[in-house]
């Protein structure tokens, strides 16, 4: 008689940091940087750090004057940024560097400073080599802040799909310095704002009508308060939309649950933003797939004419885009494939029925997204 045994193995992911909201951390009298991920009764003063190209050239005498202050012996590694070097090569680029370092597993974090795709491969990298190393993120762009550092999705990109290569990691810590937006251009601000704009249509309606009212003067001021006025709603927009970031992403952080609303903008927007080639920014895709759903929701009658009005306003208020060129019925029927298999077999479209309220969809047909793209190209052209 053949005998069976079962052993039964169940356990559980755990997440614990802290995503820290502060100002000036390269000044000297911070210990922030030097700080955040330490062992207890530990005294190891050594890090890796791998900065974004464009943050360097910016930044990188004041980050090495840091760290120098504090006499921490520091290995820096500065990468291009970019989608196109948002792949596999990248990540090995990384691996071979801690090998030559000689990282400790356990007491010396790295540190990435830069944008989302910066943290992103890093984010591989630091979860891949040794199966697990702390990693403290540093975002330097809106949307890195508001959205790609705060979660513990990292990825990179494969052949023609974006983040098709992945991991979960819990960060050690994110620290969050609005002071590093005072150097973008209003292109990638605009770019950053187009997450918060998600935010705001599917949960958040004082976060729109802040975005509607003083979106010029945020983008104006670079979210440096530079007026009472720009302060107020700078500290409330940033904080509204990290805190509404994470209310989402908290209860749900390893996605058992794939009907999420900050898939919003993320359905068939990934897909144009790879085949632009690097010609549209995430927050551009992101805004063009907003207002294809925007407008199924509104051919549907599940949102009314003045609320979807007010969501294409905004949309070009901050100058982003709602059509694309390379977006045809073709790629978008393909986008939406995709999609579906990403999301286990359903659409799980997240539209909006009113400023701050959703829904998910899971029956949109090709006849609708055919009539979506035609009535956004010829908003568009008018």
């Amino acid at each position: 008689m053949r005998s069976t045994k079962t052993y039964h193995v169940r356990a559980q992911l755990q997440a614990d940091y802290e995503v820290v909201c502060t100002d000036n951390i390269l000044d000297p009298a911070s210990d922030e940087l030097v700080g955040r991920g330490r062992q207890p009764g530990t005294h190891a003063q050594r890090r890796f750090i791998v900065l974004d190209q464009a943050v360097d050239a910016i930044y990188g005498n004041s980050i090495r004057a840091y760290f120098e202050h504090h006499r921490v012996e520091c290995r820096y590694l500065v990468l291009p940024g970019g989608e196109q070097r948002k792949v596999m090569d990248s990540v090995v680029a990384v691996a071979a560097a801690l090998d030559s370092f000689g990282i400790d597993r356990r007491r010396e974090p790295v540190i990435s400073i830069g944008g989302g795709v910066l943290l992103d491969l890093v984010g591989v990298a630091t979860t891949l080599y040794r199966r697990g190393i702390p990693h403290l993120r540093v975002p330097t762009t809106l949307i890195g802040l508001v959205d790609a550092a705060i979660g513990v999705k990292t990825g990179v990109n494969h052949g023609c799909h974006k983040n098709r290569l992945g991991t979960f990691q819990s960060p050690t810590a994110v620290l969050l310095d609005r002071r590093f937006l005072a150097s973008l251009d209003e292109r990638h601000l605009r770019n950053g704002a187009a997450e918060m704009i998600k935010l705001a249509i599917v949960r958040d309606e004082r976060l729109f009508e802040l975005l509607e009212e003083d979106g010029d003067r945020l983008v104006e001021e670079r979210f440096q308060g530079r007026s009472p006025a720009g302060e107020r709603v700078a500290s409330e927009v940033l904080h509204r939309s990290v805190r509404g970031m994470l209310a989402e992403l908290e209860p749900n952080l390893w996605e058992r649950e794939l009907d999420r609303l900050v898939d919003f903008g993320h359905s068939v927007g990934p897909a144009i933003e790879m085949l632009a080639g690097g010609d549209l920014l995430h927050g551009e895709s992101v805004a063009i797939d907003m207002a294809v759903f925007t407008t199924v929701a509104a051919h549907r009658g599940l949102l009314d004419d003045k609320a979807a009005r007010r969501i294409i306003e905004l949309l070009h208020r901050f100058a982003l885009p709602t059509d694309h060129a390379l977006l045809d019925e073709e790629v978008a029927g393909r986008a939406l494939a995709d999609t579906v298999r990403h999301r286990d077999g359903r659409q799980r479209l997240p539209v909006p029925t009113g400023i701050g309220k959703a829904v998910f969809l899971n029956d949109v047909t090709q006849d609708e997204l055919r009539s979506a793209l035609r009535h956004n190209r010829a908003e568009a052209i008018s």
